[in-house]
């Protein structure tokens, strides 16, 4: 810590920059009045100077000064976010009052109140970023509603986070696992809520490039090689409508921007794909500058579709209905006449300010302009929505809940009588049944769309018109829980199923009691939960839990009971349930598990399995991947998926000896396929894994390649898996685990 004398402003008034350190300061302000309203540059000197004063003498990992990471994030906070002078004095003062000498009162009697608060704020929230447990639900909540009363503080934690992120190689392996992983689950939602999509996306990718450098190196390559190949097309995309835009005096800029690392990543993942079969690489952007209005950003849909064709199951209009964080423009897919299909978006300027800025945009929009905080009243009523919750104890399902609403695009559903509802993608008729009231859901026995009776469980689309029928009891289903998203769904479901345990839990004390009587045996509760506890239950109740749902025999308790009343103690050889040791898991998946076989799997060139053919080792394919055959110099067939790289070199060097691969019907085989975790390292983390792999998916193991440092834990677990479908299903129950963040196919 460094430390600060008392009289803080005599010190400020002695201190004497150098050359150095004037360049730093003069670099920050030239970047303040460039992109801030107004500037006092005394305001900002004044506390460049205490941020170098009190974090004197102190570095950070790369070596580099430590005041020069809260000048950087006072940059991000001017440049990025160009909301005020206040915000970027105080974001360079963010860690001064938990890390230094200097107090909350030194800053109010410097800075005033505003800079002052805005210090709090972070310093208070910074813990719960931190230290996202159970015991952090509290501080959770708290952070929201301060939100609600001045994003800048979150937008300075945003700025501190994407510096270090940008500067994260310093650190060792785990730590920057670490580090991408928190980020990846909560800055990059969260962002995404606030509509800071270059933020959100920069999150992402540098998240991307820690947790798997090899794609990242990968695509960044292609992205590149492309370059020149995508500016020259989106010239001559662009250059009739040009004309005509500038012919009917349109004042326009045209962006043509490739879309980020990740979400191509995501995208060669979910399609099977490729990068080279990834079409919509970028997007071209129209900007209407002012006084242009949104009846203007029609006329420019209509003069690109009198150019080009579009597919109309790829317009969007979220000018009509913006997206819940205020993001609106027009988008729209066309097909050029070579086939080529571009992804065309078209806004006016104060549009792409809020999509560039998001509810920073609208902080500043609201003075002045009677509908400016609308978005961010919306926002603020969704944020005490998620927490009107009667049950705050499940913390860590309430921090999950609240990370897959923010980060999901939204769809637009309507009620019968034509009301909108806004829902995260994916939500099904049940979640459109609590989003009414918690009520309807409870009751709820069928449902309509678009008029015709479908599923529960069936997933909604935007525009779809949804009509719930109800029961007259509650009609909950426990299995639900798997077609929900919505956080009042989840929580109530919760909710209901605890109750059903609790019950079951009765149901195992009452069979357990008769079986004492009977014996006639007594014996305390404080006892039963030391014999339930020997036996790893973390109480009695988990242990009735499972003699009621027949997973556990009564009889064998009643032994040890016996034992315990007649020796006053329990033999070591009774401690073995539930108790085996991750590597006698792990030898018994070896031994057990089934030999891979290639009979009949494959159609080479329309005949069945007559050629001899093996599967490639750099990318083990499964039924359900895109896969083609090379014949080798031998003879033989290598089975390669159509995306991996060396199939990529192969096509392109000896295309000849490619053949048509597909896979058969019926396949009475395994396959060798792997998943890599990554999580909060935990006792029994393993254990649990491989316990969910063997009785809940059915699925044996070949082997097991773990590390473990710094409370991170990063494995590898090679199976055998059916098919695709099978490995999918393995990832999704994985990814509930917890401590899990992270579960992806390992090539």
């Amino acid at each position: 810590m460094a430390k600060v004398d008392t009289d803080i402003k005599t010190d400020l008034e002695k201190l004497e920059l150098d050359k150095l350190q004037e360049s730093i300061l003069s670099e920050l302000l030239d970047i303040c009045h460039e992109n801030l309203d107004e500037t006092d540059d005394e305001f900002v000197r004044k506390a460049f100077k205490l941020c170098y004063l009190s974090h004197q003498g102190v570095k950070r990992a790369s070596g580099e000064a430590y005041f020069l990471h809260p000048v950087e994030v006072a940059k991000i906070m001017a440049e990025d976010f160009n909301i005020d002078d206040e915000s970027v004095v105080a974001a360079l003062l963010h860690d001064t009052v938990e890390d230094t000498n200097v107090t909350l009162n030194d800053i109010r009697n410097l800075f005033g109140d505003t800079v002052a608060h805005l210090i709090d704020g972070v310093t208070k929230i910074t813990g719960f970023f931190d230290n996202r447990d159970s015991k952090q639900a509290e501080t959770f909540m708290k952070l929201l509603l301060s939100m609600a009363e001045d994003i800048r503080v979150v937008l300075i934690k945003f700025a501190d986070r994407l510096h270090n992120m940008r500067t994260i190689n310093h650190l060792p392996r785990q730590k920057q696992l670490k580090k991408a992983t928190e980020t990846l689950e909560l800055y990059a939602p969260l962002a995404h809520r606030f509509g800071l999509f270059n933020i959100k996306n920069e999150f992402e990718d540098l998240c991307f490039k820690v947790i798997d450098p090899n794609s990242f190196k990968f695509i960044a390559r292609k992205l590149r090689e492309k370059k020149e190949s995508r500016e020259e097309f989106i010239d001559k995309f662009m250059e009739p409508v040009e004309k005509q835009l500038e012919e009917y005096n349109f004042n326009f800029e045209i962006k043509g921007r490739p879309k980020h690392i990740y979400s191509i990543y995501r995208k060669m993942q979910s399609q099977q794909k490729p990068f080279e079969e990834i079409y919509d690489l970028f997007a071209i952007r129209i900007i209407l500058e002012n006084p242009h209005t949104k009846e203007d950003c029609w006329r420019v849909y209509s003069i690109i579709t009198d150019w080009y064709t579009p597919i109309p199951k790829r317009f969007r209009d979220f000018i009509s209905v913006p997206k819940a964080n205020g993001y609106q423009s027009l988008h729209t897919t066309v097909i050029t006449k070579t086939g080529r299909k571009v992804e065309v978006q078209i806004r006016t300027r104060k549009m792409d300010n809020i999509a560039e800025q998001g509810l920073a945009a609208h902080w500043k929009y609201k003075e002045g302009e009677s509908g400016g905080s609308s978005e961010l009243d919306k926002f603020v009523h969704w944020v005490r929505d998620v927490l009107d919750n009667p049950r705050p104890d499940a913390a860590t399902e309430f921090v999950k809940d609240f990370q897959l609403n923010l980060y999901q695009d939204e769809i637009y559903v309507f009620t019968p009588d034509g009301e909108l509802k806004t829902l995260p993608n994916g939500a099904s008729c049940i979640d459109f049944a609590f989003e009414i009231h918690s009520e309807i859901g409870e009751r709820a026995v069928a449902s309509k769309v678009n008029g015709k009776m479908v599923p529960l469980r069936t997933k909604l689309k935007s525009g779809d018109q949804v009509e719930i029928i109800t029961g007259n009891k509650i009609n909950l289903n426990p299995d639900w829980m798997e077609d929900v998203v919505t956080h009042k769904a989840k929580a109530r479901l919760r909710q209901f199923i605890k109750q059903k345990e609790r019950k079951v839990a009765d149901e195992g004390r009452e069979i357990w009691e008769k079986r004492a009587k009977k014996g006639k045996i007594a014996i305390s509760d404080q006892e039963l939960t030391r014999i339930a506890q020997k036996f790893q239950f973390d109480a009695a109740q988990d242990m009735f839990f499972e003699i009621g749902s027949g997973a556990f025999e009564v009889d064998k308790l009643f032994e040890v009971v016996k034992q315990f009343k007649s020796k006053g103690r329990i033999d070591d050889k009774q401690d073995d349930y539930k108790s085996r040791t991750e590597e006698e898991i792990q030898k018994e998946y070896i031994t057990t598990a089934r030999s891979v076989g290639d009979d009949k799997a494959l159609v080479v060139e329309g005949e069945l399995s007559n050629v001899k053919y093996s599967y490639a080792n750099c990318c083990n394919p499964i039924p359900g991947d895109n896969v083609i055959g090379f014949i080798s110099r031998n003879g033989d067939v290598k089975i390669h998926r159509s995306n991996c790289k060396n199939a990529h070199h192969l096509i392109k060097t000896d295309s000849e000896r490619i053949v048509d691969v597909s896979w058969a019907k019926n396949i009475d085989t395994q396959f060798l396929g792997a998943v890599r975790v990554i999580g909060e390292d935990r006792v029994g983390l393993v254990n649990d894994l491989t316990e969910i792999l063997s009785k809940s998916m059915q699925t044996n193991m070949k082997s097991i390649n773990v590390t473990s440092e710094g409370g991170m834990f990063e494995g590898i677990l090679t199976l055998y898996i059916n098919d695709l479908a099978h490995l999918e299903k393995i990832i999704n129950r994985l990814e509930r685990v917890e401590g899990i963040k992270n579960v992806t196919r390992y090539e």
